[in-house]
């Protein structure tokens, strides 16, 4: 069961995409997420106030940066970005580059070491990510979409790092309620600030909704900080490689997308990424 984590984590996560494209043309991007993530903290508080867990105020301190980090800054860069018609496989591609700003900084951060197999590994996801999306990257893309990228990029390489130094001991359903309900409060602003709070609760929107907070929310990201806790923060990060690859198989399956020759090419190259870094050295006799 334990081998089977990532890749489930991946297939899960990729679905993030789909469930996107789903429901934000019915909503806004940021009261989209308030709700989504309202209600998996819900959820989770529930569960935890079932099982009896206690968190204490400083876990819940670093906790709520985690959110902040991992869900305001991050969900809401990507999901700001595609409803302002950044195509998702650009925004997948800008995000991508986080497995090798994890690396990097994890160097000197975590005092993580990466082997030179580990460090061609990151280079071929990051070559095969490309090549799968490099078909849909051609025309104008707006400027603010690109930027919006970038801060989830930035809040998801930090989320990582900080969750990786500052997450260990912290209960996972107290720990991730309080991420999600600092996130919410955060993407509520926003979008009083420059939302017009629109939602439409057509059956395609609430379905999507139900699939993000359910799969997303509580399945895939309960998975990523258990991820996190038993392995390191690079070869966790470099899984989201695989994460594009399998969000344009999807894609094809269930909404008749092809993927072109290269495409085909890239989900190779990035699983051959991810398998050098992700693989353990092997014991010295």
């Amino acid at each position: 069961m334990r081998a089977a984590a990532p890749a489930v984590f991946v297939l899960l996560w990729s679905t993030g995409f789909v469930g996107a494209r789903y429901g934000l043309p019915y909503a806004d991007p940021f009261l989209f997420l308030a709700v989504r993530l309202a209600l998996a903290a819900a959820v989770l508080a529930a569960a935890a106030a079932a099982v009896r867990t206690r968190v204490t105020l400083e876990q819940a301190r670093r906790a709520a940066v985690s959110g902040l980090l991992l869900h305001a800054a991050y969900l809401g860069g990507v999901f700001w970005a595609i409803s302002r018609g950044i195509p998702a496989g650009i925004s997948a591609v800008v995000v991508s580059l986080q497995p090798v700003l994890v690396a990097a900084l994890a160097v000197r951060l975590l005092d993580e070491r990466l082997l030179r197999r580990q460090w061609a590994g990151l280079v071929f996801g990051l070559v095969g990510v490309c090549l799968v999306l490099g078909p849909a990257l051609g025309g104008t893309v707006p400027v603010v979409g690109v930027l919006a990228c970038l801060v989830a990029l930035a809040g998801g390489t930090a989320g990582t790092l900080w969750q990786k130094r500052h997450g260990d001991g912290i209960p996972l359903l107290w720990g991730t309620a309080v991420q999600y309900a600092a996130a919410t409060v955060v993407l509520l602003v926003l979008s009083l600030l420059v939302e017009p709070g629109r939602i439409a609760w057509t059956g395609r929107f609430v379905g999507a909704l139900v699939w993000l907070v359910l799969v997303l929310s509580i399945g895939a990201v309960l998975l990523l900080l258990v991820l996190l806790r038993s392995g390191t923060a690079s070869s966790v990060s470099s899984l989201l490689y695989l994460v594009p690859p399998a969000t344009a198989v999807e894609a094809y399956l269930l909404f008749g997308e092809r993927l072109a020759p290269l495409s085909l090419v890239g989900v190779v190259v990035a699983a051959v990424g991810v398998a050098l870094v992700v693989r353990p050295p092997r014991p010295a006799r």
